[in-house]
């Protein structure tokens, strides 16, 4: 296998994770045993916000946004809807006779009570809400709470949760509503707080800190994955368009500076002409979404040139991107021999986008290669698979004796006596009143 790069990634300056990790760690033992106190204090030093942080039912059920902005929200709450419900009609109770007298069988229980957490900051990301919030519900989770933060007005002042994000987390189907971000909100979520049940499993994205909240408190509380910068992997022959796909990779440049975006394509006139486009392609997005897009490219992106489609589908593999994009001849091909993504986008008229915003599956996805072996936030994630099983009389003598048999291979006598017990047709305390 032979591949060179035609542009390679300049990286960036190492974060002080090591800053974070003690800063959250402080902040999570606080609000652990402060609770609401703690958290409203955070959310007061942090985020200027000294208002109600449960959002009254009423008041989310008021909020107007714009026709247009309804509409597509309807629209995209439908899709991701259905899709996790075609997802759940796809998980099958079942019970099945192992041997004769011996079953077993396997149901798909709901956790009790689900955390969404939906990000502020830079960009209001309404969309996140749906993807959370209605893949739980549909999953049967009986309580989800959602959380984001109060926006910011021009001068600085906190003003609540953004209302398109508001009105898209009732939309959702969210049972409470807290205005309250960062780490004091993802705590708020695993420890219920404010009137809400402590949550089984926490989702939702949001910036390092939030991350690492979850990563610390992953164990006792489930967490969806574990995140880093979103990622982009195109890859692209010569049917491809190349201002399409210079478009497609600065749009989802566009997330931060920190997000890697990559080419990979066999056809080493395209690579050219991409690599040439993006800086004016990030200027057409314009403004600082522009910057950040070319900032990113610039740090973060790659174009490798391969000698062949198997090459490349084997690099592409390799990476493991979240977001893995075929712009290429032969759809079917590529769909069967890819292995290694978080979503697959299929041809041209597919965008990234359509799945980060409105087309169905989930936008919660793996990163930084997990991809390898986990997919996206699925209602799966709020699904425990328990298994059951039942044994009569036609099953013990064999079931028991390898049972008995294992068991005192292994050094377990108190195993092996209950299997005997059953051997013999006699319960275990009835066995111990005869011997004592």
């Amino acid at each position: 296998m032979s591949h060179r790069l035609i542009k390679s990634a300049e990286g960036l300056a190492p974060q002080a994770q090591a800053d974070i990790v003690d800063t959250v760690q402080i902040m999570l033992a606080r609000l652990r045993t402060g609770r609401e106190a703690a958290a409203q204090d955070y959310a007061h030093q942090l985020d200027g916000w000294s208002g109600a942080i449960v959002v009254p039912p009423e008041e989310a059920a008021a909020v107007r946004v714009p026709d247009a902005l309804r509409e597509a929200l309807d629209y995209a709450h439908a899709n991701i809807r259905r899709f996790a419900e075609a997802q759940r009609a796809s998980l099958t109770d079942f019970e099945t006779e192992l041997r004769p007298g011996l079953f077993a069988g396997q149901k798909s229980l709901p956790v009790r009570a689900a955390g969404a957490y939906v990000p502020g900051g830079r960009y209001a990301h309404i969309a996140s809400a749906l993807m959370t919030i209605v893949t739980a519900k549909a999953a049967g989770v009986p309580h989800v709470t959602a959380c984001a933060p109060p926006r910011r007005a021009a001068d600085g002042t906190a003003l609540g949760i953004d209302p398109a994000t508001l009105y898209t987390m009732h939309l959702a189907g969210a049972d409470t509503i807290l205005c309250l971000g960062g780490v004091q909100g993802v705590a708020a979520l695993a420890y219920g707080m404010f009137g809400t049940p402590p949550c089984d499993i926490l989702t939702g994205p949001g910036n390092a800190y939030v991350a690492e909240a979850k990563r610390q408190l992953f164990g006792p509380v489930g967490i969806d994955m574990f995140a880093g910068p979103t990622d982009v992997l195109i890859l692209a022959d010569a049917t491809a368009d190349p201002a399409l796909v210079a478009l497609d990779l600065a749009g989802q440049a566009e997330h931060g500076p920190t997000s890697p975006c990559w080419l990979i394509t066999d056809h080493e006139p395209l690579a050219r002409r991409v690599r040439d486009l993006m800086p004016e392609t990030c200027a057409r997005i314009g403004g600082d979404n522009g910057r950040t897009a070319l900032e990113a490219w610039e740090a973060m992106g790659e174009i490798v040139l391969c000698d062949s489609r198997e090459e490349m589908a084997a690099e592409a593999d390799r990476y493991a991107p979240e977001h893995l994009h075929v712009n290429c001849a032969d759809l079917p091909w590529w769909q069967a021999r890819l292995t290694a993504y978080g979503s697959l986008f299929l041809g041209s008229e597919t965008t990234v986008a359509f799945g980060d915003k409105a087309s169905g599956p989930n936008h919660v996805l793996p990163t930084g290669g997990a991809a390898r072996y986990t997919g996206g936030l699925s209602v799966h994630k709020f699904l425990k698979t328990v298994t059951w099983q039942r044994a009569e009389a036609e099953a013990l003598p064999a079931l028991a004796h390898a049972t008995s048999v294992i068991s005192r291979a292994e050094g377990m006598v108190g195993h092996a006596m209950t299997a005997e017990a059953r051997l013999a047709g006699l319960a275990p305390r009835a066995t111990l009143v005869r011997q004592g």
